[in-house]
Parts: C-alpha cells; sequence; structure tokens
C-alpha cells in the first residue's frame, strides 16, 4: 500500500512539474504546458516536451515584474 502511494504521488508530481514551472516562469502558453504534461503521462514521449517547453522563453516576450505595483 505505500509502494503504490508514492508511486501515484510521484507520477501526480511529474505531471504537474511542467505546468507549475512554466506559470511560475509566466509563460504565455502556461495553460497548454500544463495540459501535456498530464497528457505526457500516457504519451510518455510527451512529457520531456512539455518539460522543454515549460523554459522556452517566446522572442519579444517581457520579464514579468513580480513586484506587485502595477504601472
Amino acid at each position: 500500500m505505500v509502494i503504490l502511494t508514492i508511486a501515484v504521488v510521484g507520477l501526480v508530481w511529474l505531471g504537474s512539474l511542467p505546468g507549475s514551472i512554466a506559470h511560475k516562469r509566466a509563460h504565455p502558453q502556461a495553460e497548454a504546458v500544463t495540459v501535456l504534461g498530464w497528457v505526457g503521462l500516457l504519451f510518455v514521449i510527451l512529457w520531456p516536451v512539455a518539460f522543454a517547453w515549460a523554459f522556452v522563453r517566446v522572442p519579444g516576450q517581457s520579464v514579468p515584474d513580480n513586484g506587485g505595483t502595477k504601472s
């Protein structure tokens, strides 16, 4: 039972990892990265694509200001 629980928690963590990285980096397609991360658990080849996509910076995209102030 413990091994099954650890496996499920590990899969949930892996499925959500690309999406959480994309959201933290304010990626413009963060929702798509999140979906691909979860679909990547079913089709294993897609998970590394989602993970790499979470780190891709789109040309011309400004770096978000996390200071909490609006201009």
